[in-house]
């Protein structure tokens, strides 16, 4: 491990502390009740600091240079898992619409900014930098729009009760549309259609709304610790979690992607440690917005951190071991 990695999960630890710490001495509050201060800061992140950060990322991508074989190498197997996780989580809790797609983002979305970015930019270089920043610019449009769907889908249908088909359908559409997370991103192409650049303030207000997410979000870890601590029996669903985001999904990114896809080299190297990066704090994030399992996602962002220094090494020499051994 590097050392800017290793100050960097330094830095993650330490915030989260430091959210721990004002949750546990309830500096901002009780927990409980619609004055959850948890859940204000969640939404405050949700309904404002997340939707500039959406907006700002599809309006200024470049569509027409993105590296279309990479990353579809990397969001086939990546979106696969989720539906997959999801699918069995909605089997084995039918009552509980919302915990499928929440334990489904936790598997598959990980830290690719905090620990990513100094990953990738210290074993790749700025070549692997820049495949990296590319897949980063949809890693959060594509996967939390599609657990988004899957969430609206099972409440609407939960809720709905006896209704049509047509009914539910409707309520699903609208709900995700409607959305802070789904609405930006669609706002954001529609400006990027049009051709024009963002003007100068309001690229810099969106800047500096989007750069809160990842403080926020990371104090909010600590705090959703400190008011509901970790659930009873919450080592084996942790450990289980952790094992679908740190083996299982680097694994499938890596059989897909160099034998499906055919890549090889640094693209491949950068997107199976991609994604064997821990949980991101966007899990968290998604729990709190829809009030399931928000104890247990924070768990398995802080275990999946701590026991991601252990796994790196792993999904760093099995790439590098496939080209040595493709090598004439």
């Amino acid at each position: 491990m590097t050392a800017v990695l290793f100050y960097k999960l330094l830095a993650i630890f330490i915030a989260a502390g430091m959210g721990w710490f004002v949750g546990h001495m309830r500096w901002l509050g009780k927990a409980g009740g619609e004055n959850d201060p948890a859940r204000i800061l969640s939404n405050l992140a949700f309904y404002l600091f997340v939707p500039a950060l959406m907006f700002r990322t599809t309006a200024r991508v470049e569509f027409s240079a993105l590296p279309w074989l990479t990353v579809a190498a990397f969001f086939a197997p990546v979106v696969l898992m989720l539906v997959a996780v999801y699918l069995y989580e909605r089997q084995r809790h039918p009552d509980s619409p919302a915990a499928p797609a929440v334990r489904s983002i936790t598997a598959s979305f990980g830290n690719t900014l905090q620990v990513g970015v100094p990953l990738v930019a210290g074993v790749f270089g700025e070549s692997g930098l820049a495949v990296h920043i590319t897949v980063v610019s949809l890693h959060a449009l594509t996967l939390l729009t599609v657990a988004t769907v899957l969430v609206e889908m099972d409440l609407a249908r939960h809720s709905a009760g006896g209704a049509s088909l047509g009914r539910t359908v409707a309520t699903t559409i609208r709900n995700t549309v409607i959305h802070p997370v789904v609405l930006p991103v669609l706002c954001g192409f529609a400006w990027h259609l049009t051709g024009l650049p963002l003007p100068t303030v309001l690229d810099e207000v969106l800047q500096m709304l989007g750069s809160a997410v990842v403080p926020l979000c990371l104090v909010l870890i600590g705090m959703s610790l400190a008011y509901y601590g970790l659930p009873r029996g919450a080592i084996r669903s942790l450990l289980g979690l952790a094992a679908l985001k740190l083996l299982v999904l680097p694994a499938l990114v890596l059989g897909i992607a160099h034998w499906g896809f055919g890549l090889s080299g640094m693209p491949l190297a950068v997107i199976v440690m991609m994604a064997a990066l821990p949980p991101g704090s966007n899990a968290m994030m998604f729990a709190q917005r829809y009030r399931t399992l928000e104890a247990e996602a924070s768990g398995a962002i802080v275990l999946g951190t701590l026991l991601f220094a252990l796994t790196a090494p792993l999904w760093l020499a099995i790439p590098a071991w496939l080209d040595g051994a493709g090598a004439p």
